[in-house]
């Protein structure tokens, strides 16, 4: 529990994490230290991701202790590790400074942990992503402005209140309690009481008034308003094997052995992450550590009767996010787990988003959490997309001219308009996921029949009048924080995310946006068309216009092109055999692989192997190192199999096959 002033620990270092590889260096080999004063904050890392701080294979270890060795393992300039093994542990740092927006990307807490269990407590940034944040806090770990810094290297004791500003009241009690956990007891034990709000009657988004509905307090407001503090219930969740050995471990550690689960029907664990990467042989050294992560999941779920979609015969049953969108999720709900892209549920008109495994352990245990009502930015969509242009591109234009710039920040993305007619439920999903690459909150939709009757027809017997019933629109005259914002689905033009590069102080980040008429020759070595976010069925189905396309015009993959499809479910699996895309695909070349994130998280194939190797994916980040060691470009599934048979990055065109084209 911090006391009610902080100063800095006597002999303990400050690390500034520069854009200036060789500054780092010699940081950490204790040649050098340096002061705030000295130090620009244009000249410190921005957009450090989780996937930086605590690669994919540093989280095959759940115990925070052992994964803080390989703390910041996943930044690498030309090639290799920036921070070498034990590196942050043995620097002796208590505070770590960075830029803009630190923590963007995965929910995974891992990073946070990477960072505490090597001796960070203070963690300072111009912003952080909220997830991020949300970790920290629960954590422990105290977050604070360049400002503060200053004050803390002048030798000034800085009151708590200044690492608690502008948060709302349960929040501040989490801080001041040192943690979630802490604070959970505190509750229980009668020690903490949890203030209600009192806001008056007011026109409420879509997430505020979900949330409103699940208020698990007997005092309720009239209506709620962005900085409100709730305590909600939660309909349902799930954590996957790269995370439920954490939240197994964390349950046992806080109540025994024995502990029981609230309501474990509502929850769920998924094998989709890892699973094929025990057959991998670049990540062969790690198989016992897959196999302990695997049979720990396994052991939770038999613990807790939590729900199980478990592997089969070494097969996954899908990605978690395709399946709870296929089985769980209904509109009108409320929806936590263990995973960023929790937010595809917000297609069907749910608010959801994911939390790290701390959070994630404390609800499931009794089935409420504690949130800060977020405030919303609206995407008013008109028009409809013209023919090689997906919700993708949509995606990657938003991330370019909104996200980027800051402005959808720890806000809600709320989309609707009369262009929602134009997007299928599939496009939605895509949207909605990607809204965790934006740094939000989360993605919500608007509900209509067409959401209505996807969720019946991938759920039969389900009654569609009672889930009309549960849909959730938002009121005339609610209030945006950031804004309402027109969206011409129509003036949308094909476009990618460049890779970055560490070495020049450029982030590898999804919001490097760019058309492709643009970006000039880029031949490819791989193309990669799957994960959640592109592995539903209408996605098969571009995939498979593109080939068939191909196949008439007797063209194929491109021979110096490796095209690997893989399925988000199997249900979309079953879909695509059905349909006959399987034949179309082995007739052109293409590489077809089980259910499953693979590549996505680089845990199976379609990973670049060197790093001279460029790859264009329908994946929703090209974090440095997190496919690969290779550049990665994002794009749409069109532009993934137009550019697999054409061996570069090209828009699909539905003439291209068939008229002269210059690419």
């Amino acid at each position: 529990m911090p006391g009610p002033s902080i100063r800095r620990t006597p002999g303990k270092r400050i690390l500034f994490l520069t854009k200036d590889p060789e500054t780092v260096r010699r940081q950490l080999r204790g040649e050098l230290d340096l002061q705030m004063k000295d130090v620009g904050v244009d000249d410190l890392m921005d957009d450090i991701n989780t996937d930086a701080m605590a690669p994919a294979w540093a989280c095959f270890d759940y115990r925070p202790q052992a994964l803080a060795r390989s703390a910041y393992a996943g930044i690498t300039v030309n090639g290799e590790r920036l921070f070498w093994d034990n590196a942050l542990i043995d620097g002796n740092f208590e505070i770590i400074v960075s830029g803009k927006r630190k923590g963007v990307g995965s929910s995974r807490e891992t990073a946070v942990q990477a960072e505490k269990y090597a001796g960070i407590r203070i963690a300072i940034a111009d912003g952080f992503a909220p997830i991020h944040a949300r970790n920290n806090i629960n954590s422990g770990v105290l977050m604070a402005g360049h400002d503060i810094l200053l004050k803390l290297q002048a030798g000034e004791d800085v009151p708590l209140e200044a690492f608690m500003a502008g948060r709302d009241p349960v929040t501040r009690l989490i801080i001041e309690a040192g943690g979630l956990f802490a604070f959970t007891r505190a509750v229980a034990n009668g020690e903490a009481q949890l203030p209600v709000p009192i806001t008056p009657s007011r026109p409420m988004t879509i997430a505020e008034k979900i949330l409103l509905s699940h208020m698990a307090t007997e005092a309720k407001p009239l209506a709620l308003k962005p900085g409100d503090a709730v305590a909600v219930n939660v309909d349902g969740g799930f954590s996957h094997d790269f995370t439920s050995a954490q939240v197994h471990y964390f349950l046992t550690e806080e109540y025994g052995e024995g502990y029981k689960l609230k309501n474990p029907s509502k929850f769920a664990v998924f094998e989709d992450h890892m699973l094929y990467a025990q057959d991998m042989p670049s990540l062969a050294k790690f198989r016992p550590k897959l196999i302990e992560q695997s049979e720990r999941q396994r052991a939770f779920q038999e613990a807790t009767g939590v729900r199980a979609f478990l592997a089969k015969d070494g097969v996954s049953p899908g990605i978690c996010h395709t399946v709870a969108r296929e089985k769980m999720i209904e509109p009108g709900d409320f929806i936590q787990a263990t995973d960023s892209h929790t937010c595809m549920g917000g297609s069907l008109n749910s608010l959801a988003y994911g939390v790290g495994a701390t959070e994630y352990a404390a609800l499931v245990f009794s089935g409420i959490t504690f949130t800060e009502t977020p405030g919303s930015i609206r995407f008013e969509l008109k028009g409809a997309l013209r023919p090689g242009v997906t919700a993708k591109d949509v995606m990657l234009f938003i991330l370019k001219d909104y996200a980027k710039p800051g402005k959808t920040l720890d806000l809600v993305m709320e989309f609707g308009g009369p262009g929602l007619t134009a997007l299928s439920p599939d496009e939605r999903a895509t949207m909605a996921n990607m809204a965790t690459e934006c740094t939000a909150k989360a993605g919500v939709f608007e509900g209509d029949q067409t959401m209505i009757d996807w969720i019946v027809a991938h759920r039969p017997g389900v009654d569609g009048n009672r889930l009309r019933k549960q849909m959730v629109a938002p009121d005339r005259g609610a209030e945006y924080v950031g804004g309402v914002h027109t969206i011409d689905l129509s003036a949308i033009e094909p476009m990618v995310a460049t890779p970055g590069d560490a070495a020049k102080g450029i982030p590898s980040d999804p919001t490097n946006g760019a058309l492709i008429s643009e970006i000039g020759d880029v031949r490819i070595d791989i193309a990669y068309g799957g994960s959640c976010t592109a592995g539903k069925e209408e996605d098969l189905d571009m995939y498979a216009r593109v080939m068939t396309e191909a196949l008439a015009a007797g063209k194929r993959v491109d021979p110096a092109v490796n095209f690997f499809i893989q399925f988000g479910s199997e249900s979309v699996e079953a879909y695509a055999t059905a349909k006959g895309y399987l034949e179309v695909f082995a007739k052109t070349g293409v590489t077809v692989i089980k259910p499953g994130c693979g590549a996505c998280i680089g845990c199976g194939p379609g990973i670049s192997e060197s790093k001279s190797q460029v790859t264009v994916s329908a994946i929703n980040r090209n974090y440095q190192n997190r496919s690969g060691p290779g550049a990665l470009y994002l794009a749409s599934p069109l532009t993934v199999a137009a550019s697999a048979v054409m061996g570069k990055i090209v828009a699909y065109d539905p003439d291209m096959f068939v008229s002269p084209k210059r690419f």
